[in-house]
């Protein structure tokens, strides 16, 4: 059933693909359902509609078979990167430039000369966005020296927006709310207005705009449009001087919630927008308007499949499987929950109406403990993935991670010398 974020339970018809994929590839393996990124493109495409620009933030999960089908023709998605390697990865997903919009905190001048030089060769990114008055000289300096503006093989200079810290309480975990004042993300207004100032006229750029972003996995809308109103006040305020400046990028956040988990939809954070933009005069607002969401397109399109490897008793039962933090490190970072159902039990399929409930383990847990303590095989004792409702299991049975399409298989890693996991994409009708 689709929750408040317009999501819809997937196991019935994934259960069965994804034991086929268990026994074709192995496991642990990611698993991605195209239907419900199809889905939630749709969903976010009916709260922002054209001419909105929706850049999906590849971050969240970068192959380039996910960033193809989030940004496939017909769902009006480009592609946001924080860095050349993830440039690559929407370019070899067949994006092209002038839908990529390069932004992040730790853009190097390497990174800053490659945007440069695209616009030279006649294939500017839509946009890049910077992060401080010091990232702003450099790429100034940067444009200045190739002279990009004066070639008249490209009339157009690389387009530029400035990020905005909001200085607001985003409603979700400390480390995700890059929102917050003192955070290392973007600029303060004054700063901010600064940095208009000094590089307005600077050769080979083009000064467009301001981008915000609140934070991720937001439980509330009160931050987000707290931060919208300061970027659009600040924005209008420069336009009066730079009409130009008249884009504003709102950035992602939206939240995908578990089962039992009420969150509220993008349509709910759009609603908060017609007034927001009442209280600018008309000619002082932004001209275009842009979103780039991660998680919300792909993490509830994304399952990790693994195998039990222990069952036993440790004052209840712990079962460990052969999928960790390696896979999926949000849990070990800062206590992300996952929630986990059985794929068999004892060595039968078992369906989503089955895939929790009372037994024990077969293997020293008693009979009446529905509940497990889920580890994963990494030598680190961090490596946890929660308690969860499971049924009797023993060594070999699957299990699936659910929402695990954003920020797993993008932050993987190869420690314990663990080889690089099968990617499977199932298309199934919605």
């Amino acid at each position: 059933m689709p929750g408040e974020d317009g999501q819809e339970d997937r196991l019935g018809a994934l259960a069965g693909p994804m034991r086929a994929a268990a026994a074709r590839f192995g496991t642990p393996l990611y698993l991605t359902d195209e239907a419900a990124i199809e889905a939630a493109a749709e969903e976010l495409r009916g709260a922002f509609p054209d001419p909105w620009i929706r850049q999906y933030s590849v971050k969240a999960n970068d192959v380039p078979a996910v960033i193809a089908m989030v940004c496939a023709d017909g769902r009006g998605l480009g592609a946001n990167v924080v860095s050349r390697g993830e440039w690559a990865a929407a370019r070899n997903a067949g994006i092209p430039n002038d839908r990529i919009s390069l932004e992040g905190v730790g853009k190097t001048d390497a990174d800053l000369r490659s945007a440069v030089q695209a616009a030279r060769e006649g294939s500017p990114l839509l946009w890049i966005a910077v992060e401080s008055t010091d990232e702003l000289a450099a790429l100034a300096r940067i444009a200045g020296r190739a002279r990009v503006a004066g070639r008249a093989d490209l009339p157009t200079p690389l387009e530029v927006l400035l990020r905005l810290n909001p200085e607001v309480a985003p409603e979700t975990h400390d480390s995700l709310a890059v929102g917050a004042g003192g955070s290392k993300f973007g600029m303060t207004e004054t700063e901010l207005s600064e940095g208009v100032d000094r590089f307005a006229a600077a050769p080979g750029l083009r000064l467009r705009g301001i981008h915000v972003h609140v934070g991720s996995q937001l439980g509330a809308v009160d931050a987000w449009r707290d931060g919208i109103r300061r970027g659009l006040a600040l924005l209008g305020l420069i336009r009066g001087g730079l009409d130009d400046f008249d884009t504003l990028d709102v950035g992602g956040g939206f939240p995908v919630g578990r089962a039992d988990e009420t969150v509220p939809a993008p349509a709910r954070f759009a609603r908060e927008l017609p007034d927001l933009l009442e209280t600018i005069p008309a000619d002082r607002r932004p001209r275009r308007l842009a979103i780039e969401p991660g998680r919300y397109l792909v993490a509830r399109a994304g399952w990790i499949v693994g195998r039990v490897l222990h069952v036993r008793a440790r004052g209840g039962r712990q079962v460990v499987i052969d999928a960790g933090m390696a896979e999926i490190i949000r849990p070990a970072l800062y206590g992300a929950r996952h929630d986990i159902v059985a794929l068999t039990s004892l060595g039968r399929p078992v369906d989503d109406d089955r895939s929790t409930g009372a037994g024990g383990s077969g293997s020293g847990a008693g009979d009446d403990d529905s509940t497990a303590e889920v580890h994963g095989p990494i030598c680190e004792s961090t490596d946890a993935l929660g308690t969860h409702d499971l049924p009797p299991l023993r060594r070999g049975d699957l299990v699936a991670i659910r929402d695990a399409g954003a920020y797993a298989a993008s932050l993987s890693m190869t420690y314990n010398g663990r080889p690089r996991r099968r990617h499977v994409v199932v298309r199934l009708d919605a």
